[in-house]
């Protein structure tokens, strides 16, 4: 499913300031981007939320509204407007870059009506533990979107639409409240028992008319903007057999491959080879248990480097590993803060950029910096970058054999001048490590692209370099 040597970009953060003009800046860069080997944009949620202007995308209210009614105290998004929206998915196919639209279907938020109904309270800690009897609730569960005034679609949703919520109007009381004659959906997370429950109204998606108006609004959203694919929010919080059964209907009504990655946001790989069984392969996913690796790697200095890949998905499934290294909810100050330390993210980028496996995403706020927290960009980026398009070809060799450096070469094909290279990671001190990289290049110099060391290696005779790392630091030797 995925393009050879594609590259994604995840292109936001969490903070990025309310200029609501996102996609004319994506148009703007686009050339740009095309020149760098990016080949598809992850792009955030194009449709209207509970905070309007400001929100991030994730608070979803009204997925018909792409920046076009006024609704929610703004016409545009944080965006910006549908026409722009658009017009930036077109500008990219122009440039060679598919785009992936952030799709979140597990909640609403931002009601325009109470609706009066029977409920009883969970345990925050079990979702099957229920602990109340029976009390009438108040609760925002009506939605006509009167801004929209019935355009694209007349559905209107209403309390059957969910099977529970987190607040009660009657007595301001936050808990999470399971609906009258409702279930959790089954084929979900069993965290909290069951991890159907995630925050807002959630989405029933054993009712009928929800998985229909699901199906409509996907063909819809298809047809009116022309995205490549999609990347799936809170996977493991909706019943696998939805997104399975979604994903084929979409891709028998348009034709069209549509490349998915969900987010299914655990450590634990065995949670992701299952979810990949249960939706039949329809779908690659996040290589969570990756990104923690790395997370450790960057924190623990006797981090066992050469461990770094085992019990991941770019080990065990790479052809449906999405592999990455932050992302808008790992960074700072978010729920899943886990954001990997500078000094080891020029390793990290090595990995998922100039190995062969895995289909890599690269983090907007790794390239352009995040000013909110007075992060920097990560300036070696771009260098990993051109090495991935220009010399990261031929048989891989992998030298994960020492708990502090590890290493591997590239050989390097014919259609590419100059190609081939060799990265070798430390995580403590300075360090070197024998590696072969071919015969071709016998008598041959050698430098390190990222400048951490300043000396030449020269190949021997049999195609082996003795390629040296600074410590706590990324070296990737290229030819001179």
């Amino acid at each position: 499913m995925k393009k050879i040597n594609g590259i994604i970009m995840q292109y936001f953060e969490w903070y990025m300031e309310t200029n609501q003009d996102l996609w004319n800046q994506i148009s703007e860069e686009a050339e740009k981007l095309s020149k760098l080997g990016i080949t598809a944009l992850w792009l955030p949620p194009a449709y209207k939320g509970i905070g309007g202007k400001d929100e991030v995308g994730y608070g979803v209210y009204d997925v018909y509204d792409l920046g076009e009614f006024d609704q929610k105290g703004s016409i545009k998004t944080k965006y910006g407007s549908k026409d722009e929206y658009l017009n930036c998915i077109m500008t990219l196919k122009q440039n060679g870059i598919e785009s992936y639209a952030d799709i979140v279907l597990n909640h609403k938020m931002g009601a325009d009506m109470l609706q009066t109904i029977p409920a009883t309270k969970v345990d925050w800690g079990d979702h099957n533990n229920i602990i109340s009897d029976k009390e009438t609730v108040k609760v925002a569960t009506k939605y006509t979107f009167p801004g929209r005034n019935h355009k694209y679609s007349n559905f209107e949703w209403n309390w059957t639409h969910f099977d529970g919520i987190d607040y009660d109007e009657n007595s301001k009381q936050n808990a999470i409240f399971k609906f009258k004659d409702k279930n959790w959906n089954e084929a979900v997370d069993e965290e909290f028992g069951n991890y159907d429950y995630l925050m807002g109204a959630d989405i029933d998606f054993t009712n009928e008319e929800v998985v229909n108006e699901c199906k409509n609004w996907g063909k819809w959203y298809l047809e009116t903007t022309n995205v490549d694919g999609f990347r799936l929010d809170a996977i493991k919080h909706i019943p696998a057999f939805f997104y399975k059964d979604w994903l084929q209907y979409l891709r028998e009504e348009t034709g069209k491959e549509l490349f998915t990655v969900g987010e299914y946001w655990s450590g634990d790989i065995s949670k992701l080879h299952r979810y990949i069984t249960e939706t039949e392969g329809k779908m690659s996913l996040f290589d969570i248990p990756l990104h923690y690796h790395l997370e450790a790697a960057s924190k623990d200095e006797n981090y066992d480097l050469s461990k770094i890949l085992e019990g991941t998905l770019v080990k065990e499934n790479p052809s449906m590993a999405v592999t990455f290294v932050d992302n808008h909810d790992t960074q700072p100050e978010q729920s899943l803060q886990s954001f990997i330390e500078r000094w080891f993210k020029p390793a990290a980028y090595s990995i998922i950029l100039l190995r062969d496996s895995g289909y890599p995403c690269i983090f907007y706020g790794d390239f352009y910096g995040i000013p909110h927290d007075n992060i920097e960009p990560l300036e070696e980026l771009k260098t990993i970058l051109q090495l991935r398009k220009e010399r990261a070809y031929g048989v891989q060799h992998d030298y994960f054999d020492h708990q502090n450096y590890i290493g591997w070469t590239c050989e390097g094909d014919n259609e590419h001048i100059k190609s081939g290279l060799a990265v070798i990671i430390s995580n403590k001190d300075d360090g070197e490590k024998r590696m072969y990289i071919g015969t071709q290049y016998a008598e041959k110099k050698f430098i390190d692209a990222l400048g951490n060391c300043e000396e030449e290696i020269i190949i021997d005779e049999q195609g082996n370099g003795i390629f040296k790392v600074k410590g706590k630091s990324t070296s990737i030797w290229i030819r001179e």
